[in-house]
């Protein structure tokens, strides 16, 4: 389905487009941003409620919108289209089958859909998000209402400050979303991951004697806000992505003090430096695997200027464990970059990441099973594929296996395994914030082949048949159900 053109400039046009559609509630008493915006959120989210506008937030100068992202609807409402698969069919009907398979391919075929649909970003040379501006000692992160999000938190935390830097050779782009503490009226903890392209920029600078310029969006139009998560290849320019998304131009203004740009129509934009070798203990903070992250060393971003509009909204997001709100990210992520996936491991018919995996402790992977072993070679190719290498557990199953039905799933996997062969137990890299890995950085990691078995895999009983009533009798009982009375 082709792109019906992005409705939203701003934050503010999607929260006004949320209120029309009865997804949001303004909440017009004073809440703390220390732990009490939290509870009530967390409780929303949980209800399966609205996004939520607090108006009078007992820190800061600003509302705060939060749980914009909270269900598929409003993903779906985010991106400008009906339902999220829409997005990646798109992608699906521009991607070339001739093209090689693989991580190549991956990063072909992406590069491939920018090219035919490219939307490069639009520079402008006056913006609304430098409509007023704070310099020098004028700079008090305190004028944001940022959240301390669970009691055992390090302080306050920022957390969906879009995080622009540039490599210092290359000069390539990065837009990250990183948890950002605040240490003082203008200083920030930088926590970007060991597995971030941003953390690459950092240690060239860093190698070089460099200060690494930095800029950080708060309160972007939900594509843009959506993009800094997607999980893009390094060379795939996020504002390339997002202008394919919306189907136009994202508007970028140049920083008043760092060689940047930033989304011409964000609400906050923070802009400074990093000093080379200098760290600060960051944490601990509650995020979304549901424990705290222990305290460690990150980079500091000392803040020069702070710019806003005259009347901005601040947006942030709670994390723990699930389900939260970045379930509407993560599934957003599993549809759109399903095609590239298929593509990169042409043996996948479909996949699911469970909210309650975090997005990279499972995987739910369907195949259409063709030889012996054929479970076990597509684990290890999603063990070789991006971001995807995170993944902890896989579970395989056949194509006929609807993947995002859980239940069908667990029937499968409980029913369909012998363990002592149809468990593929390896090791591997996982996600920086595992707490459950002995070594930080990596660990164990596990598959399950819930296929039928083949008798070349050495199955040799004969695979039994399973219980499917016959379509003349479904089909009677559904023309004769009101008359049961049941």
């Amino acid at each position: 389905m082709a792109a019906r053109g992005f409705p939203y400039t701003d934050l503010k046009d999607f929260l006004a487009a949320l209120e029309r559609a009865g997804e949001l509630r303004r909440v017009d008493v004073p809440v703390d941003p220390t732990l009490e915006i939290s509870e009530v959120v967390t409780r929303t989210v949980r209800a399966g409620g609205p996004a939520l506008l607090f108006e009078r937030p007992t820190r800061g100068e600003m509302p705060l919108a939060i749980n914009l992202f909270g269900t598929e609807k409003r993903m779906a409402m985010a991106l400008g289209v009906d339902s999220l698969d829409e997005i990646g069919a798109r992608i699906g009907a521009l991607i070339k089958p001739e093209l090689p398979v693989g991580w190549s391919g991956i990063r072909e075929g992406l590069g491939k859909v920018m090219q035919l649909k490219s939307v490069p970003p639009r520079k402008v040379k006056t913006a609304p998000c430098q409509e007023v501006v704070y310099r020098g000692d004028d700079v008090d992160l305190d004028r944001l209402p940022g959240l301390q999000v669970w009691p055992g938190d390090g302080g306050i935390f920022h957390n969906y400050g879009l995080t622009h830097t540039k490599h210092p050779e290359t000069g390539k782009r990065n837009l990250g979303l990183y948890r950002l503490q605040q240490h003082g009226r203008n200083t920030l903890g930088m926590h970007w991951q060991i597995h971030k392209d941003s953390t690459a920029h950092h240690a060239v600078a860093e190698r070089l004697g460099q200060r690494l310029p930095v800029a950080i969006a708060i309160g972007c139009d939900p594509v843009v806000s959506y993009a800094a998560s997607a999980p893009l290849p390094g060379d795939i320019d996020e504002y390339l992505f997002a202008g394919f998304l919306r189907g136009e131009r994202v508007e970028m203004v140049d920083c008043l003090t760092v060689p940047l740009q930033v989304p011409a129509h964000a609400q906050i934009v923070l802009e400074g430096y990093l000093e080379p070798g200098e760290r600060l203990p960051e944490g601990p903070f509650g995020d979304h695997t549901g424990f705290y992250t222990p305290v460690e060393p990150f980079p500091v971003l000392h803040i020069e200027a702070m710019t806003m509009q005259r009347k901005p909204v601040y947006h942030s997001i709670v994390t723990s464990q699930p389900p939260q709100e970045d379930h509407g990210l993560g599934k957003a992520t599993e549809r759109i970059f399903q095609p590239l996936l298929k593509l990169m491991i042409p043996d996948i018919v479909d996949y699911d990441l469970p909210a309650a995996g975090v997005f990279h402790n499972c995987a739910i992977v369907s195949i259409r099973k063709r030889y012996p072993k054929h479970a076990q070679k597509v684990m290890n190719a999603i063990w070789g594929a991006h971001l995807m290498s995170l993944t902890k557990l896989i579970v395989i199953v056949d194509e006929d296996c609807d993947v995002h039905n859980y239940n069908e799933v667990a029937f499968r996997a409980f029913g369909n395994v012998d363990y002592a062969r149809d468990l593929l137990v390896t090791e591997g890299p996982v996600d920086h914030l595992d707490h459950s890995s002995y070594q930080q950085f990596w660990g164990g990691k596990a598959g399950v082949d819930a296929t039928r078995k083949l008798p070349t895999e050495g199955y040799t009983r004969g695979w039994p048949e399973e219980m499917r009533m016959s379509p003349e009798i479904t089909s009677l009982v559904d023309k004769r159900w009101k008359e049961y009375g049941i």
